[in-house]
């Protein structure tokens, strides 16, 4: 068996409430802090800046003329703004979900989103393909409540968590969006729930498993190469950044399922070095 290797962390950022849809963007790490409504930017030195005011901020991408897309969770909405932060256009889609979450908008203004259908005491839902007019076409259903959203280097290839599925999916997509049947990408084991997730360079996909405390480096058919364990909180959400794409950020957020849905949470960044870089998905 594979050895896997474990990861120190050093702190980055505290004093949020609750992190989530963390995206490396023109030299800075954004993310969002829905249970504060803001989206936050942060430069390597830890320069916190507010760059949106935004109740229920969840998941973050740009379309390719720059304009930040904003998805919020705990209600079905999609959200334009400017350079500026000034919104620009909302987008009201509780006709198919009753909440969206993650958010990824690749270099060609593809987008995609996850869409959460309550039934009764489960989540379950699917992923809708977002047009730059905030319209929005369902391409994948039937899902165990998806959350993490990313392209393998290839951009031809989306990887998906499904958190109560315990796994991560893998969906071809083509050109104009649409995807193809799920594939198991890797199988976590039903302890591991995945939460986000973001690529690196090789393929190996780095995704937090909020409720066992752990991030991982996974491959393809489920090898797992490294790991970081916290030490308290939910671990959330991984991004690569940094000048050479080898800083990991991981966002920690300290609460519970009642305390989420209550407002009660605290949160951090911690970062780390890796060996492999990010290709910029998320």
């Amino acid at each position: 068996m594979t050895s896997v290797e474990a990861i120190a962390t050093v702190p980055f950022v505290d004093g949020i409430v609750y992190g989530e849809g963390p995206r490396w963007h023109d030299d800075r790490l954004w993310f969002t802090d829905g249970l504060a409504g803001r989206v936050y930017s942060v430069g390597e030195t830890g320069d916190l800046g507010v760059e949106l005011e935004l109740a229920r901020a969840s998941g973050l991408g740009w379309l390719p003329d720059g304009t930040l897309v904003v998805s919020t969770l705990f209600a079905a909405e999609l959200h334009h703004a400017d350079r500026h932060g000034n919104l620009t256009a909302s987008y009201d889609v509780s006709h198919l979900a009753w909440s969206t979450n993650d958010l990824l908008v690749a270099p060609d203004g593809r987008a995609y989103v996850d869409l959460y259908i309550a039934d009764g005491r489960s989540l379950t839902g699917g992923i809708g393909l977002v047009s730059p007019d905030g319209t929005v076409r369902v391409v994948a259903t039937g899902l165990s409540m998806p959350n993490g959203l990313g392209f393998l280097p290839d951009e031809s290839t989306l990887v998906v968590s499904e958190t109560h599925g315990s796994r991560l999916l893998a969906f071809a997509a083509g050109a104009d969006g649409t995807l193809g049947a799920a594939t198991v990408f890797a199988d976590l084991g039903p302890q591991r729930h995945p939460d986000g997730l973001c690529i690196d360079a090789m393929g190996g996909v780095w995704v937090g498993c909020y409720d066992t405390g752990e991030f991982l480096r996974v491959l393809a058919g489920g090898e797992i190469t490294h790991r970081i364990e916290i030490d308290r909180g939910w671990a959330v959400a991984p991004a690569l950044g940094g000048p050479d794409g080898r800083t990991l950020y991981l966002i920690v957020d300290d609460t519970t399922h009642e305390g989420l849905l209550a407002g009660s949470s605290t949160g951090r960044v911690l970062q780390a070095r890796v060996d492999v870089p990010g290709v910029g998905s998320p």
